[in-house]
């Protein structure tokens, strides 16, 4: 999969320094690319956003079921049932 990343220009002695956007490895400023182009990787980076907010959120859920199963695990833990008790319920 392609990568796109951004180096924000920074001002140096009164001049703009244009940022660098590299695409699979080679540098390119604004200038360089074609409006549509420059929409693409817009599109790519705010896609890159999501996909790493995904990710984090993706973790806090499986974390937050795996508490929620060793919780219902443990609770089960807890409860002490008589086998007779068991089998007379589900008659």
């Amino acid at each position: 999969m392609g990568s796109i990343t951004t180096d924000e220009g920074t001002e140096t002695m009164g001049e703009d320094k244009k940022p660098i956007i590299t695409i699979d490895d080679k540098d390119y400023t604004e200038d360089d690319l074609t409006p549509e182009q420059i929409a693409m990787v817009n599109h790519v980076m705010s896609l890159d956003q999501k996909v790493r907010s995904a990710e984090f959120n993706l973790t806090q859920l499986q974390v937050g079921r795996q508490a929620f199963m060793d919780r219902l695990s443990a609770s089960l833990a807890d409860v002490v049932t008589d086998p007779d008790d068991s089998l007379s319920a589900a008659s």
